[in-house]
C-alpha cells in the first residue's frame, strides 16, 4: 500500500499545480485544447463536443497522433484517463483496460463501427485486437456503461477507432490528395513506410486507398536486456468507396486487409547462471480482415430522420507453427522431437479463427414539446460469432473451445434540452445472448437502464450525475470450456470426468450468469475562454464513480489439492465487486504555450471476501507541458507519466510496477503539407511492467514468459516524415 500512498500524495502535488497554473492536460492536438473540443457520437449517437458530453468521453485525433509518433495503440492511450493497455512484446495485439475492467469484451472494441472480439486463452490478456496504429484517424473512449446504447457487454466502457478516410488527405476545394510517411526508431531499429490517397470522383463518388509496412526487431528493455521475440512485421491495407445515390443518402463500402508476423513465446533464459523456464515459441502468421458497409440517410427538411446503419464482418485467423520448446530433449510422445502435451510438439501446427458477423441501425428524431427540444433515438444491435480452434497434439481445443455465440439487443434514447441550463439524458436497452459449444448451451436477457441529468447555472460550469447500468453476457471459453488442463510431462494431478488426466480439470459452467454493472457517476465539465490571457482558452472533465459490479466472472480454484494446486477450475460468479475512482481530464493553451495534468485513481475489491481485483490501475498522473515557436512551425512537447503500482490484488499475482515515464517530441512544420517529428520514449530508461503477472500453479513463481514479454521498451529515439500532395 506504500506504493498507493506515494501515488496519491503526487495526485494532490498535479491537481495544485492545476490550480496555481489553471491548466492541465490529456493527449492534446498539437496539444492544444481541441482533444476536449472535439466531435464525438459514442456516448449518446447524437453528435457532441466532447467538452458538452455529459459523459466522461475522451478523443485522440490525428493532429495528436502525429505527435505521438506511435509503435503500438498503447503508445496513443497514454493520456487518456482511467485507460490502460495490457500488450506483450511478443505479440502485437493490444487488450484495452477502462476503470479496471478488460477481458472478454467487457470493454466494446469497434473499427469503423465492427466488434473486435478476438479471444484466446493463455499466459496473458483473454481478448485482445490486432490493429496497425497507421490506420488510425481518431479515436473515442467512453468510460464505464453510460454509453450502454452502443452496443451489448461494455459495463467497462467503449474504445472506437475511426480508420483514416478521404477527409485525412484531401483538404476542402481540393479533388484529390496524396500522403506518404516514413518513420525509423532506434532500440534494435525499426521502421515504417505508408501511403494514403483520396480522390472526389464527381461530387456523388469518392475513392479512398493506401496500406502500410512496418517492422521491428527485439528491442531492449529499461534494464538493457533483451526482449526475446518482440520483433514484427505488420502489413496493411484499406479501401473506402463512398457513393451519394440520391439526394440526402450516402454509403460507405470499406475493406480491412492486415497480416502481422510474429514469433510468439519466450525461450528459456539463464539468469544469474540459473536456467529460468520459458515457454514454446511459435512462428505466427495472422490475418485481420475487416468489412463494412454503412448507410447514412439524412434530411434538413426533416428533423425526423437521422438514419445510420452498419453490417460488417470481421475475421481473425492466426496460423501458427511450433519453432521451438521448452527445452531440447528428445519426447517418445512426439516421436522423437522436443513437446509436451500442454504445447504439442516441434513442427506441429495450431489455429485460432473467429469470424463475427453483425449489424447496427438507428434513427433519430428530433422535434420541439412542452417547451422543452427532444432527440429520441432508436436502434438494435446484434452480432454472431463462431470459434474454430485446432490443435495437432497440444491443448489448445481446451483452453480455447470452438463454438458459437449470438448477441444482441435495441435500445430507446430521449435527450431533452431546456434553454441553455438544463440537460436530461433518460434510456433503456435490453439485451439477449445464446451460446453453445462442447454440448453445452445457455441464453440470457436482460433491460439496463440510464438515466443523466446536468444543469449549467453558469456558462462552461456543468455538473451532472448519471445512473446507469450495463449487462455483459458470459463467453465462450468462460461458459464451455472443459477438460484437462495437460500436465508439462509430469505426473497428472487428477483424472477428468470425460477419461482426460493432466495438473486440474476445467468444469464447464452453464449456469453462469451474465455479469451486470451497476454505476453511480458525478462530473462536472468546465470550459473557459480567455482566462487570464487573450485567446486563451481552459477546457477540463472531472467525476467520481462507483461501479457495482454483480456475478462478476472469474476463474476460481478449488477441491482437493495436488502437485499442482487445486482439483478444479471454473469461471465462477462472485456476487458482489465494486470499483470506485475519481478521473481529471483538463488542458489549458495559452497559444504559444500549454501545460496540464490527467489523471487517474481506482480502487477495487470483491466485496465479500475484501480482496482487491487484479486489473484494477495503478494511481497515475499524466503531466504535459509544452511550447510552439516560429509562427507555430515548431512545437515542443514533454510527457511525464508518473504511475504507481497497485499491491491490492490477489496473492496469486505479482504486481505491476512503480515507474516515471517520460517522453519528449519536437515538431517542425515548415508548410501546411510538410511535417517533420523528431520523439524520444522513456527517455529515463526505466525498467517496467506496467500490469500485474500471474504466477505459476502452485504460486512459487511467475509465468516467466509474460513476466519477461510485460517488460516495455528502454529508450527509444523515432523521427518521421509526413508530406501531402493536392489538387483541385
Amino acid at each position: 500500500m506504500a506504493g498507493r500512498a506515494g501515488s496519491a500524495d503526487r495526485f494532490l502535488i498535479g491537481v495544485s499545480a492545476v490550480a496555481v497554473l489553471a491548466a492541465a492536460a490529456t493527449a492534446a492536438r498539437a496539444q492544444s485544447a481541441e482533444s476536449l473540443d472535439a466531435i464525438t457520437v459514442v456516448a449518446t449517437k447524437t453528435e457532441e463536443k466532447a467538452i458538452d458530453s455529459l459523459a466522461p468521453v475522451s478523443t485522440v485525433r490525428m493532429d495528436q497522433i502525429d505527435q505521438i509518433l506511435p509503435k503500438r495503440l498503447s503508445d496513443m492511450l497514454i493520456a487518456v484517463p482511467g485507460v490502460t493497455v495490457q500488450d506483450r512484446g511478443d505479440e502485437p495485439s493490444t487488450s484495452i483496460n477502462i476503470r479496471g475492467l478488460q477481458d472478454f469484451g467487457r470493454v466494446a472494441v469497434v473499427v469503423d463501427g465492427a466488434r473486435q472480439n478476438y479471444q484466446r486463452t493463455g499466459h496473458g490478456a483473454s481478448g485482445a485486437f490486432f490493429l496497425d496504429p497507421e490506420l488510425i484517424g481518431g479515436v473515442d473512449i467512453v468510460r464505464g456503461p453510460t454509453a450502454n446504447i452502443y452496443g451489448t457487454g461494455a459495463i467497462g466502457g467503449v474504445a472506437s477507432f475511426r480508420t483514416k478516410d478521404i477527409q485525412d488527405v484531401v483538404r476542402p476545394g481540393e479533388k484529390w490528395g496524396v500522403e506518404g510517411h516514413t518513420q525509423a526508431g532506434s532500440n534494435q531499429g525499426s521502421g515504417l513506410a505508408s501511403v494514403f490517397g483520396g480522390v472526389h470522383v464527381n461530387p456523388n463518388v469518392d475513392f479512398f486507398a493506401g496500406g502500410s509496412f512496418r517492422k521491428q526487431a527485439s528491442y531492449d528493455d529499461g534494464s538493457g536486456t533483451e526482449v526475446i521475440n518482440s520483433w514484427n512485421q505488420v502489413g496493411s491495407a484499406i479501401t473506402k468507396l463512398t457513393v451519394r445515390p440520391v439526394e440526402h443518402h450516402e454509403v460507405k463500402f470499406t475493406g480491412i486487409f492486415q497480416n502481422f508476423q510474429y514469433d510468439a513465446g519466450q525461450p528459456t533464459r539463464s539468469i544469474n547462471g540459473t536456467n529460468q523456464t520459458g515457454t514454446s515459441t511459435y512462428a505466427t502468421d495472422l490475418t485481420n480482415i475487416t468489412t463494412a458497409a454503412r448507410w447514412r440517410y439524412v434530411r434538413p427538411d426533416n428533423q425526423l430522420i437521422d438514419w445510420d446503419a452498419n453490417v460488417y464482418w470481421n475475421r481473425t485467423d492466426s496460423q501458427q507453427v511450433k519453432i521451438a520448446h521448452i527445452s531440447t530433449t528428445p519426447s517418445a510422445r512426439c516421436g522423437g522431437v522436443p513437446g509436451n502435451p500442454v504445447s504439442g510438439c516441434v513442427g506441429d501446427e495450431r489455429s485460432y479463427l473467429l469470424d463475427t458477423v453483425g449489424f447496427d441501425a438507428n434513427n433519430t428524431s428530433r422535434f420541439e414539446a412542452f417547451g422543452l427540444r427532444h432527440a429520441v433515438t432508436i436502434g438494435g444491435d446484434a452480432f454472431h460469432d463462431k470459434v474454430q480452434t485446432y490443435d495437432q497434439t497440444g491443448n489448445s481445443n481446451i483452453t480455447t473451445p470452438g463454438g458459437e455465440r449470438t448477441v444482441g439487443g435495441s435500445f430507446v434514447q430521449l435527450k431533452s434540452n431546456y434553454s441553455t441550463w438544463l440537460e436530461v439524458i433518460g434510456a433503456a436497452r435490453y439485451d439477449t445472448y445464446e451460446l453453445s459449444g462442447l454440448g453445452t448451451t445457455t441464453s440470457g436477457d436482460r433491460v439496463s437502464p440510464k438515466i443523466t441529468v446536468g444543469v449549467t447555472p453558469i456558462e462552461g460550469f456543468t455538473p451532472y450525475v448519471t445512473y446507469a447500468e450495463g449487462y455483459r453476457a458470459p463467453s465462450l471459453t468462460e461458459t464451455v470450456v472443459s477438460g484437462a488442463h495437460a500436465s508439462a510431462g509430469g505426473p497428472p494431478g487428477v483424472t477428468c470426468a470425460d477419461g482426460t488426466s493432466g495438473m486440474f480439470c476445467f468444469l464447464p459452467n452453464p449456469n453462469l450468469r451474465a455479469e451486470i454493472g451497476k454505476n453511480k457517476e458525478a462530473g462536472v465539465n468546465l470550459k473557459y475562454d480567455n482566462v487570464f490571457l487573450a485567446g486563451a482558452t481552459f477546457r477540463g472533465k472531472f467525476n467520481v464513480f462507483r461501479n457495482d459490479v454483480d456475478d462478476y466472472i472469474e476463474l476460481t480454484a478449488f477441491g482437493p489439492n495436488t502437485i499442482y494446486g487445486a482439483s478444479y477450475q471454473q469461471y465462477q460468479n462472485i456476487p458482489h465487486a465494486r470499483i470506485d475512482g475519481f478521473e481529471a481530464e483538463t488542458m489549458y493553451d495559452a497559444g504559444g504555450w500549454f501545460v496540464g495534468v490527467a489523471g487517474t485513481l481506482q480502487r477495487g475489491k470483491n466485496v465479500d471476501t475484501g480482496v482487491g481485483l487484479v486489473r484494477i490501475q495503478g494511481d497515475r498522473i499524466v503531466t504535459t507541458v509544452g511550447a510552439r515557436f516560429l509562427d507555430r512551425k515548431i512545437t515542443a512537447t514533454l510527457r511525464w507519466a508518473s504511475v504507481a503500482s497497485n499491491d491490492d490484488i490477489p496473492a496469486n499475482y505479482i504486481p505491476a510496477s512503480s515507474y516515471n515515464l517520460v517522453n519528449v517530441y519536437l515538431g517542425y512544420q515548415p508548410t501546411p503539407d510538410v511535417l517533420m517529428g523528431f520523439g524520444i520514449d522513456n527517455l529515463l530508461n526505466q525498467y517496467y511492467r506496467p500490469y500485474a503477472i500471474a504466477r505459476t500453479a502452485g504460486d512459487v513463481g511467475a509465468q516467466n514468459d509474460l513476466l519477461w514479454a510485460s517488460a516495455a521498451p528502454g529508450i527509444t529515439f523515432k523521427g518521421s516524415v509526413k508530406i501531402r500532395f493536392g489538387g483541385a
